[in-house]
């Protein structure tokens, strides 16, 4: 169980240490001022979820964009009390897109139950998720007690292939969007992210975190999330106002589409035919 900042505050509020006033707070406010101010950041501190959570599980197979898991964990992270973990289908060392080799130590034999479920997304890789019976069948045992069951860029499709985006609002990956979610019955929304009751889903990759740091928002509330965005100095500032499908040079989204296509159009077309 990761520590968070959270705790470490709490810490040094409950031994006192915490707040204590300096000789010039001393002497610029009344103790009633600084007793206030030091039962605002307490509530902060102490603000408890609308629903609890202890599990977040970040599905990983080979093949997974890194960011597409690590985004979303570093940020849930920032949720007090909560156990979180990669899991996979089989434990062991499961590589990212890049050869990044990381240990997971649960399968998902040791897993059946997740208050917070995690899918990434990738590109081939990705899209034989969608073909394994044995994963599709574990997101839809987990998802029937979830709180929150959550898919990153592409890994939407693995979500949409179990069925459960069937009639709900979604997002994924900007490549081939509205025709991905459309084969899995889903409404593409083109956002940031999109909740639909208890399913998040995100755009490509660096949207997980934004994803999750609304997940954090929904649970604890606007300061709460705030103090997270802090501890992660999450202020995001791009080098070219750039990233999405609306926003890059057209010349640029038709390359980037044909290099995708290149490796998944022909998967994508056979899968078509499948559901005609």
């Amino acid at each position: 169980m990761k520590p968070t900042i959270f705790r470490g505050i709490l810490l040094l509020a409950m031994t006192g240490l915490f707040l204590s006033p300096t000789p010039m707070q001393a002497q610029s406010a009344s103790n009633d001022s600084l007793g206030k101010r030091h039962e605002e950041m307490m509530k902060i501190i102490m603000t408890k979820p609308r629903i609890p959570i202890r599990t977040i599980g970040i599905f990983v197979y080979n093949g997974f964009n890194t960011l597409d898991a690590i985004g979303p964990y570093q940020v849930l992270s920032e949720l007090s009390g909560v156990d979180i973990f990669f899991v996979a289908k089989e434990k062991g060392i499961v590589k990212n897109q890049k050869g990044l080799k990381v240990q997971v130590d649960r399968s998902f034999a040791d897993v059946a139950q997740l208050d917070i479920l995690v899918i990434p997304g990738g590109a081939i890789e990705t899209f034989q998720q969608t073909q394994d019976t044995t994963v599709l069948n574990w997101v839809r045992k987990i998802n029937r007690r979830s709180v929150y069951t959550t898919s990153v860029c592409t890994g939407g499709w693995i979500l949409g292939a179990t069925g459960l985006l069937k009639g709900k609002n979604a997002t994924t990956n900007w490549y081939r969007a509205q025709e991905m979610l459309t084969l899995y019955g889903a409404t593409f929304k083109p956002e940031r992210y999109v909740q639909d009751g208890k399913f998040w889903t995100s755009a490509g990759v660096s949207a997980g975190i934004d994803m999750a740091l609304a997940i954090v928002n929904d649970l604890m509330g606007e300061k709460y999330t705030k103090a997270a965005m802090l501890d992660l100095e999450y202020d995001p500032k791009p080098i070219y106002k750039a990233g999405s499908a609306t926003n890059t040079d057209g010349i640029v989204v038709d390359m980037m589409r044909e290099m995708y296509d290149m490796a998944l159009l022909p998967l994508i077309k056979a899968e078509k035919k499948k559901h005609n």
